[in-house]
């Protein structure tokens, strides 16, 4: 007698595979890069357009097309916007996908850790933006934040404590972030890639990992006692109640200031890579590129109090960082002259992402050399808290991190989506952002040396005041228009760009040894490294097999 056959049990598809939620629950680095990366990008709109509105209400005096609460809470959001919310997530989401490639690892050391600091960061980032709708809207205290402003008596809502728990979220994501790109960097590098043959990208974020976890915990301490101020009643802040003002200041900037090189330092890292390819030459110097980083990293630890020159420290201590941020300029000088030196003599492809990444020589340059004017502390006494401040910090950061990170999208925007970007409109792009950094922010350093306060949201009518701030406002407007040719570019490229093969640029690194875009599992086989340059290794090999 047979026997009665079972009725089949309908299949159903794993949830977790559908088109959306396979985003969702990732922890493949190469997504959660992406995530990062697209993430971040748009953190940065909404920041730009802040500071369209900023620069809006200060195209001319007397201008009353904000109010000055509004004004406040803008330059408060937009500044944490661009330093937390963009371009440190924004290395973060663009080592996640590129580390374990150049590296020759399968994926990041722990995936599920990795996605979740992907998440910590969108929360944080939702957070903060979302503040705008809180009891008496957003913070207004500034990107930093400086108590007694920032305390429960001048913000009464609770703006300001959300931004506090904002960037607690922000502040995890990036430590966690961190202690995986360290543990990856340093366990699973592939066969034969020996420190002295990592790729110089990969330094950085070595670096840039080491002073996250250095000194995050300090801002987390700074940002705690100041929720515990405004909410628990201490007054670890309040010089009426025996608190300091200044140990705030002191926090902050022990975080503050190696946040600039952890805001810089891969953008570095980017131009070290980009530049060699693009000259057809290997870098020039790799061995002090690479201790240059080390030494940046180190003496970024020994610099904050130049930001606080104008608090009545001793001058003993006044020297002191003066000096040590007069020092620090010393390998930073090292890496812009090795970059020029490689691009000395050799056959320049000027494609848009060798321009932005010789851009940001130009600029960056420039913003240094401002520096050193404001490490000098006399200098500083004269020009702190005016718009040379803003000036100078924006050819660091915007003219040096920003130019990074957009050289940094078109070379590696085929190995990321499989498609090369526009060259036409890459390198209109370029010029048009080029001209209205330079518009926008060159005027302000005059404004700065006539003593244009910053921070302020309106001024009086006519003369240079004005002048220089419609120029500003001009500059910014051409810059906007550049930003949006980039966004047509990615909508036209997204389906009729031209297909990239492994390797567009014949580059260098081993994450150009993945196919475009890389598989989940990286690699077929991982090849043994030879050298800092293991795939001109491996076409000379087979060259030489060929013959």
């Amino acid at each position: 007698m047979a026997a009665r056959a079972e009725p089949a049990t309908p299949y159903r598809a794993d949830w977790r595979r559908g088109r959306v939620a396979s985003w969702l629950t990732t922890v493949d680095h190469k997504r959660i890069g992406i995530l990062y990366v697209v993430t971040s990008l748009a953190f940065f709109a909404a920041g730009g357009i802040m500071a369209l509105l900023m620069r809006a209400q200060l195209a001319t005096g007397g201008e009353h097309f904000i109010t000055k609460n509004a004004y406040n809470s803008l330059f408060t959001i937009h500044g944490t916007i661009m330093i937390f919310l963009f371009i440190v997530p924004f290395w973060a989401g663009l080592a996640n996908f590129l580390v374990p490639l150049m590296i020759g690892a399968r994926d990041m050391a722990f995936p599920r850790l990795n996605a979740a600091s992907y998440w910590f960061f969108f929360f944080g980032g939702c957070g903060m933006l979302l503040s705008f709708f809180a009891n008496g809207g957003a913070a207004k205290a500034g990107w930093y934040s400086y108590p007694p402003l920032s305390e429960k008596f001048f913000e009464p809502g609770s703006g300001q404590d959300i931004w506090i728990l904002s960037l607690h979220l922000v502040a995890i994501s990036s430590l966690l972030g961190a202690i995986n790109f360290v543990c990856t960097i340093h366990n699973m590098r592939g066969p034969g890639m020996s420190w002295m043959r990592i790729p110089l990208f990969v330094w950085a974020i070595e670096v840039y990992s080491i002073l996250l976890i250095a000194v995050l915990p300090v801002i987390g301490v700074a940002l705690t006692f100041l929720l515990l101020d405004r909410q628990v009643g201490t007054h670890f802040f309040l010089p009426d109640q025996g608190g300091s003002a200044v140990l705030y200041q002191h926090l902050f900037w022990f975080f503050g200031h190696p946040e600039v090189y952890i805001i810089i330092l891969p953008a570095m890292g980017v131009i070290s890579e980009v530049i060699p390819v693009f000259s057809r030459k290997p870098i020039f110097g790799y061995k002090a590129i690479a201790f240059s980083t080390i030494a940046i990293g180190f003496y970024s630890m020994l610099v904050w109090a130049h930001h606080m020159f104008s608090v009545g420290l001793p001058n003993f201590l006044n020297v002191f960082f003066m000096l040590s941020s007069m020092v620090i300029a010393v390998p930073t000088g090292v890496k812009i002259f090795n970059w020029i030196a490689t691009t000395w003599r050799g056959n320049l492809i000027f494609d848009t992402a060798m321009l932005w990444s010789l851009g940001f020589v130009g600029v960056f340059t420039i913003g240094g050399l401002s520096g050193i004017f404001l490490a000098a502390f006399p200098v500083d006494w004269q020009v702190t808290d005016t718009y040379f401040v803003v000036a100078h910090m924006h050819y660091v950061l915007f003219g040096g991190a920003v130019f990074g990170a957009f050289s940094a999208l078109y070379y590696w925007w085929p190995k990321l989506f499989g498609r090369l970007l526009d060259e036409g409109l890459g390198k209109l792009h370029f010029w048009l952002v080029f001209i209205g950094f330079n518009l926008t922010f060159f005027p302000q350093h005059m404004l700065g040396l006539m003593g244009m306060p910053r921070r302020i949201y309106t001024y009086h009518e006519g003369g240079l005041f004005q002048a220089y701030n419609l120029l500003s406002s001009i500059g910014s407007g051409i810059m906007t228009l550049g930003l949006l040719v980039f966004v047509w570019n990615i909508v036209v490229t997204t389906r009729r760009g031209g297909r990239a093969g492994n390797d567009p640029w014949l580059a260098d690194t081993l994450e150009w040894y993945a196919a475009s875009p890389p598989p989940e599992h990286n690699f077929d086989r991982v090849p043994y490294v030879t050298s800092a340059r293991p795939l001109r290794d491996l076409r000379r090999r087979l060259a030489e097999t060929n013959a």
